[in-house]
């Protein structure tokens, strides 16, 4: 089985624009292609694991991935599947966020000579000279094909700003340029992206010829990743300081049944024969496969040994008692308290379990939350100083554990 086949056998694949030929260069390793990754936060999510794991199949196979930081297309904001306009970030913020999705994007991709590329779109996007830009590009475009794509249609009812408008404009010019000085003959993406993708295909075709041959994929998958199942989650990060590794852990434990088989096929690097074995799975074994699954990626982001901190602790947690080894631990000190209290509240907030005082109060009036093995009641509730000395293990719904220490 040759990598393409083997995508389309993980149900990676949504859409293709010649898949003979992307066949024929997949398969023989003479892929030069990119991913685009705009700088929206300080790290990657969960979302980003089809675009990351895919770039590490694509590269085991021979082919060289460029992984295009969006320095200049973040300054835009990309609109597809956006009911309202993004927060506008300095170009400080965006050259921070670049930083760390680069020593994320380290784990799952080799860099250097001959290998992959690490590139920021914000190198060409921000020397462009906009009537230039306009009289080079802009008649490329159909302004009357732009207003059916579907990554606009959304946000056209809600009200589209010029600004955004460009966007489509940004993305396909990052293929033009890349193909022009990388030698990048196809582009991946999240299949809310088939639009943007298709104008980078067509400006090539248009501006260089038929015979270039551009060659464009996208993913089954939004471009946050939210089609593995549950919404792959904005707030489950890769970074370990936003995300630790045994709620990471946790998160990919608590997929839905009818989605684990899915994720095993789609993210880790499994032998599809094995995964085709677990298809007959039921009940107590499923919960086997999302540990498989949750261990794998835990491995992939963090390594193993936290992968097995962190399967440990889950299974003392649910298993036949609370082991608070490796559970995710924050540290209270005195300013913490006044009066030699902290309000249940106030704790919910420092310890990350609720966002505000208010989304904790709804917490605890929905019978959400138990301290010390019984149910919170009381908003106003308040802890002493002692009870932090051993440790106090906070529970949020069924799944979610926490513990504070003085």
């Amino acid at each position: 089985m040759g990598v393409y086949e083997e995508l389309k056998a993980r149900g990676l694949i949504a859409q293709v624009t010649n898949e003979e030929e992307i066949r024929e260069v997949v398969n023989n390793g003479k892929a030069t292609f990119y991913i685009g990754f705009d700088c929206t936060a300080d790290s990657l999510t969960a979302g980003h694991f089809m675009a990351l794991t895919l770039m590490k199949r694509l590269q085991m196979a021979g082919n060289k991935p460029i992984a295009l930081i969006g320095g200049g297309t973040t300054l835009i904001g990309d609109p597809s599947g956006r009911t309202d306009m993004r927060k506008m970030l300095t170009k400080e913020d965006i050259d921070h966020n670049a930083e760390c999705f680069k020593r994320q994007m380290e784990r799952f991709i080799e860099f250097g000579e001959g290998k992959a590329r690490m590139l920021n779109n914000a190198d060409w996007l921000l020397k462009l000279n906009y009537v230039d830009l306009l009289r080079e590009v802009g008649a490329c475009f159909s302004v009357n094909n732009m207003l059916r794509a579907e990554c606009y249609k959304q946000r056209i009812e809600k009200g589209l700003s010029f600004l955004e408008f460009n966007y489509m404009i940004m993305q396909s010019y990052d293929f033009y340029y890349l193909f022009q000085h990388y030698g990048c003959n196809m582009e991946f993406g999240g299949d809310d992206q088939w639009s943007n993708m298709l104008g980078g295909t067509e400006l090539i075709r248009r501006k260089l010829g038929k015979d270039a041959h551009a060659m464009t994929i996208t993913l089954l998958t939004d471009s946050n990743g939210n089609k593995m199942g549950k919404t792959a989650g904005n707030a489950v990060w890769l970074d370990p300081n936003k995300t630790s590794p045994f709620d990471f852990y946790q998160y990919w434990r608590n997929v839905g049944d009818a989605d684990v088989l899915k994720c095993i096929r789609m993210l880790t690097f499994l032998p599809l024969e094995q995964i085709d074995e677990m298809s007959s799975w039921e009940g107590s074994q499923l919960n086997q496969a999302k540990e498989i699954l949750a261990f794998e990626l835990t491995k992939m982001v963090h390594g193993e040994e936290e992968a097995k901190k962190a399967q440990e602790g889950a299974r003392a947690l649910f298993g036949a008692g609370v082991n608070t080894a490796n559970m995710p631990t924050t540290q209270l000190t005195d300013g913490d308290f006044t009066d030699g209290q902290i309000a249940v509240l106030d704790l919910l907030v420092k310890t990350g379990l609720a966002a505000s005082k208010g989304e904790g109060r709804r917490l605890i009036q929905q019978g959400g939350l138990t301290i010390k093995d019984e149910k919170v009641t009381d908003p106003n509730a308040a802890f002493v100083k002692a009870d932090f000395e051993q440790g106090l293990v906070i529970k949020k719904g069924k799944k979610v554990f926490h513990k504070a220490v003085l």
